[in-house]
């Protein structure tokens, strides 16, 4: 117990003296040893590979003759928004998994490193960013095998994507946060559906804002989600850049400025 602690104290000591480049280096060490635990169990990309496949058939064949009139109709209208909901909801697991090291005394070990204490946090950010991508990737090319055709092009799909990463990025902030502070993997997991679950369903990912009720539009309409949802759309189907692209950047933006000090100053005091 006690070359423990002196070995925790002197990988503090050094971990307070790294420089900037170390810390980005460190960071990239990191998210390469989250993705190690991917390969590791390749099960935790259930949901990044099962989901957009299952959520884009459901809500298609469900959905679509009742909505468009036809499923090909509906197409532009449903994977911009199984995209984002896909991806974001994707983002939970980031504060769930730290949460789970955390518990597991894994942080405890690399306190003992002489490592940036930035970094375990910082490099399972940057490494989930890869289950972003995998999910964006299946998404789009499971509409494609369906037949959506986007109208914008390839080089606006690729731009639409890559807007979902880094908004996904960007909220995994929050996530972290609460799996830094919360007490169970559990209970990161519960907090964070009670908050996606509304943001994603009351919003213009699945159905027309104008069949819903007025005090419900209101809601929909200032809704984050669904500004980005229409950012999506009118890159994938129309080429082109709206407002809406810059309302989610902004939001992105704003989130990061607001949790990922907040984050960063609760994960210094828990390590």
């Amino acid at each position: 117990m006690k070359n423990t602690s002196i070995e925790q104290m002197a990988g503090r000591r050094l971990s307070n003296h790294v420089s900037l480049g170390q810390s980005v280096r460190h960071s990239f060490t990191m998210a390469y040893r989250g993705l190690l635990k991917l390969r590791r169990t390749p099960e935790q990309l259930f949901d990044v590979t099962l989901q957009p496949i299952l959520f884009t058939l459901m809500f298609t064949y469900i959905f679509g003759g009742a909505i468009s009139g036809n499923i090909q109709s509906y197409l532009p209208v449903i994977i911009p928004g199984i995209l984002v909901q896909t991806v974001i909801t994707t983002s939970i697991v980031t504060g769930v998994q730290l949460r789970e090291d955390m518990d597991k005394g894994v942080f405890d070990r690399f306190k003992s490193l002489p490592i940036a204490r930035i970094a375990p946090l910082a490099g399972a950010l940057l490494a989930d960013t890869i289950r972003y991508t995998i999910a964006t990737v299946l998404t789009f090319a499971m509409g494609y095998i369906m037949g959506y055709r986007p109208d914008g092009g390839l080089g606006y799909v690729v731009i639409a994507g890559l807007l979902v990463v880094v908004c996904s990025w960007a909220i995994s902030w929050i996530f972290a946060f609460f799996g830094v502070i919360a007490r169970t993997a559990s209970s990161v997991q519960g907090i964070s559906m009670i908050i996606l679950f509304p943001l994603t369903f009351l919003s213009n990912a699945f159905v027309p804002v104008k069949t819903m009720p007025d005090w419900l539009q209101w809601f929909v309409n200032v809704n984050p989600i669904s500004h980005l949802v229409s950012a999506v759309r009118y890159l994938a189907n129309n080429g082109t850049f709206g407002h809406d692209l810059v309302i989610s950047l902004i939001g992105a933006a704003v989130i990061v400025a607001v949790f990922a000090p907040i984050t960063v100053r609760a994960y210094m005091r828990r390590t």
